[in-house]
Order: C-alpha cells, then structure tokens, then sequence
C-alpha cells in the first residue's frame, strides 16, 4: 500500500468543505483492503434505489472476481493498484488502477506508440492505467461519491500522476471513460482521444419485428434470411440468465473461450476460476446464450446486464454453422434488450459487419498523459488529426446504415 497526500483545490459549495483538509491517496495492491461498501459507494451509487449498477464492471464484485481469478496479476501484466481518496477517513473517490507491462486487453491501440518511445530514448513499459481489465465498455473510471465528483475526479487524476512521476513511468491512460471524464480529464492536464463503437438503440420497438420495421426493404430481408438459417443448424438456442445457469454451462463456454482466444489474442485473458466466481457471485448479472445440438453446447455467447443496457462480451463455438454467431451476438441481445426494455446493446470493439445489423457507429472517449512533454506535444498533434478522422468514419458509416433514411436522421 502506498500514500500519497494531495492538498484539495476544489471551489464548488457541495464540496468547499473539503477545503480545509487534506486529501490522502492510497494505491492497493489488493481490493481487501477496501470494505465493499465503500468501493461500492463510489462505484454505483445508483444502486441506492434498488435497481442495477448503470453496468456491473467496475463493481467490487466484477473487479474482485478479476483479482481472486488469477486474471490479473504482476504474471498477467495487470498488477493491481487500486486508488484510493479518502478525507477525514471517508473514501470519496477510487478507480481501478493498473501498472502495465504490455498493452494487451486494453482496445484503445497504443501500439504505434511504444515504439516510437522507445526510439526517442525512453522505456514505455511499464505505463499506468486506469481501466477495467479487458472490457472495452464506457463507463466511469473516476469513481466517486454523490457529492464529490469534482474534487473526487481531481484527487484520482492528480493522485495517478504524481504516482506515476515518483515512479518513472512514461505514461498515464484512462480508457473508455466517459465523456464528462473526458472533458474534465482534459482541464487535469491529461490529452483526450476518441475511438468508435457499434451500438444498438432501442427506439420503444414492441418486438424484433417492429425493429426490422424501421430498416430498409434489402436490409429487413437480409436480417430475416440470415437468422433463418441460424436457426436451421439443427438444435436450439437459449438465453439464459440467474439460476437457469448451471456450472456446467461454464465448462462448455470454457472451451470456446479458450478456442476464440487462442486465434484472436494468442492465449485468454481469463482463468477458468473467473467463470467459477462469476457462478457464484454474477449470474443475475449474466445473459448467457447457448446453442445446443444433439445434447451438446456448440456455440455460447456472454452477455453482461446493466440497469438499461445489456453487454456482449465474449463468442466462442466449437462447431461453426451460418450465421449463428450473429445470432447468438447481435440479435439473441437485441430480442433480450426489447423483452426487458433496455436502451441499448453494446456489442464490443471494432466490427463494421455490425452496421448491417442495425448496430450504428458512436464514438468513445480515453485521456493519456505522459511525463516526457516533447513525446505529449508529437502525440497530441496526432490525436487532433485522428479525432477528425474518426468523426468523418462515423459520419460516412452512420450514412450507410441499415435504417430508412428517417431513422438515421433521428440517430444522428
């Protein structure tokens, strides 16, 4: 555990009475050394109502099922420490704070950067980042409690990069954060980038068909053709969610998992024992969707629930059939989110095979700081020319969508 003390600069009148104390910072190495509830307090106050966290990954329970997984580790390259900013003994802010020896499971692609430190004369790795362990989904990364969102914000962003200047260490990110993040992060010193996404919005659709009803006639076809044939691989496909999930539903996904992994990132980022604790600990979180032929799962999709989105996350399959992945992915989520009158899917990273499938273009949002101001000044020059070129893709994409033209005027 290491503590830092910051000196609270905030003016706003919820938060003046902080004015007069100072802000300790504390970086665990594990989340035992926060109480639950407190974490939780900063994480999803929101649940204070009653319903769900806005989404379930940056939880106690999320992040700890990474740790007591073996997923992340000093071995993984994920070496946990936790932020914590307390004032008079309350937390009031925390972020999942990660010391980095590669640039794996992250989905914002620094990899041309490494590089280019390098041959500068510096050493990239390790760099610090604030983010959920391979999860590329928008949420907030700067957790804190109701009432202290700007002095809380400031303490984590000042906190990690005194933490990485005591250290030597090239770099801070905090990836996927928010767009308010984002523009505070920015006033905090740190450099925004964007990224772009594939989402699916639920526009009060009474059912799929009523979905399918808001694209064009080629596009309505192809949809329906396309899970007709899914359905036709000879055995069924089923969402399953909370105690219709069975352990041995995991030994199945384990192995597309497994089999997905080795051909997209060389080897998994999870364990085995984290679908073990998610069991446990997450299935009323989980929609899982099973395809099941001749009493064998051959194909599994994993869905995370947030309180009005739902998550995919991870594909896998063990025999491979037309259009079943898009099935399992894309539509079984879209039936999910119109049943359970959520807003949105999000669908993971990259893909513009998306598009057809009613998924549009957004746009995400990171910040990075780096200790070597000449390295910040050459990388800040290329994010404002790839920021330009990311809103051109997404304007040019969302054009091409599948929608009628009066629905994508009502998207943009």
């Amino acid at each position: 555990m290491r503590h830092l003390t910051l000196e609270s600069c905030c003016t706003p009148r919820r938060e003046s009475r902080l004015l007069e104390h100072t802000i300790e910072i504390l970086a665990l190495t594990s989340l035992v050394d926060i109480a639950p509830h407190d974490w939780d307090a900063c994480a999803c106050p929101e649940v204070k109502d009653g319903g769900r966290p806005y989404d379930p990954f940056t939880t106690y329970t999320f992040l700890k099922a990474l740790e007591d997984s073996g997923s992340v580790s000093p071995g993984s390259g994920w070496q946990p420490h936790y932020l914590v900013a307390k004032s008079q003994e309350q937390v009031i802010a925390c972020a999942p704070l990660y010391g980095k020896s590669h640039s794996q499971g992250e989905f914002i692609f620094d990899h041309n950067w490494a590089p280019a430190y390098e041959r500068a004369g510096g050493h990239y790795y390790p760099k610090m980042q604030i983010a959920v362990p391979f999860t590329p989904v928008t949420g907030r990364r700067l957790l804190t409690r109701d009432g202290f969102e700007q002095v809380g914000r400031a303490a984590l962003v000042k906190g990690a990069m005194q933490l990485a200047a005591d250290h030597e260490l090239s770099s801070l990110h905090i990836t996927f954060c928010t767009a308010d993040e984002a523009e505070a992060g920015t006033e905090l010193g740190c450099m925004t980038r964007s990224s772009q996404q594939f989402h699916w919005y639920n526009k009060n659709y009474a059912d799929f068909d009523g979905f399918l009803a808001s694209l064009s006639s080629r596009k309505r076809k192809n949809i329906r053709k396309e899970r007709a044939q899914a359905q036709s691989f000879g055995g069924s496909i089923e969402m399953l969610t909370g105690e219709d999930i069975k352990p041995h539903h995991w030994d199945s996904f384990w192995r597309f998992y497994q089999d997905t992994g080795a051909r997209k990132w060389g080897s998994p980022y999870l364990t085995r024992e984290f679908f073990d604790i998610a069991q446990q600990t997450m299935r009323q979180d989980i929609a899982l969707v099973v395809a099941n032929r001749n009493g064998q799962d051959i194909a599994g999709a994993l869905n995370f629930i947030g309180r009005d989105a739902i998550f995919g996350r991870y594909w896998g399959c063990s025999e491979n059939h037309p259009c079943l992945h898009f099935e399992a992915c894309y539509y079984q989520a879209i039936d999910y989110a119109i049943a359970q009158g959520l807003t949105r899917v999000e669908a993971g990273a990259q893909g513009e095979h998306k598009l057809a499938r009613g998924y549009l273009p957004i746009t995400n949002h990171s910040l990075h700081w780096f200790r070597d101001p000449g390295f910040a000044k050459a990388v800040g020059q290329y994010l404002v020319a790839e920021k330009a070129a990311v809103e051109q893709d997404i304007e040019i994409l969302t054009s091409y969508g599948p929608f009628k033209k009066t629905q994508i005027e009502e998207q943009q």
